[in-house]
């Protein structure tokens, strides 16, 4: 079950919300004035996604591979999804 706290709600009641986390395997997304921040995931569920994203990452590299892409076309596209990744900073 994935729950929203707020950054107050987190301050306060940290334990409880660890608690759940690692017990029950409750998901909490925490926000502040109602924009997401974080997340608190139990640890084998962030190994989960780590996994898949490595193995949804590499059958991308295997099928533009298979399609005759070089090594650096892998390590540019690979840069190009770091950065596509990332949230935009503001200026």
């Amino acid at each position: 079950m994935t729950s929203r706290v707020t950054t107050m709600e987190v301050r306060q009641k940290l334990g409880d919300i660890l608690n759940r986390v690692a017990l029950r395997q409750d998901e909490f997304v925490i926000e502040r004035r109602g924009k997401q921040l974080a997340a608190v995931v139990p640890v084998e569920r962030l190994r989960q996604m780590r996994e898949m994203s490595r193995c949804v990452l590499l059958k991308v590299f295997e099928t533009r591979r298979a399609r005759g892409m070089s090594d650096s076309g892998a390590m540019a596209l690979a840069d190009e999804a770091k950065h596509r990744g990332r949230p935009r900073r503001r200026g």
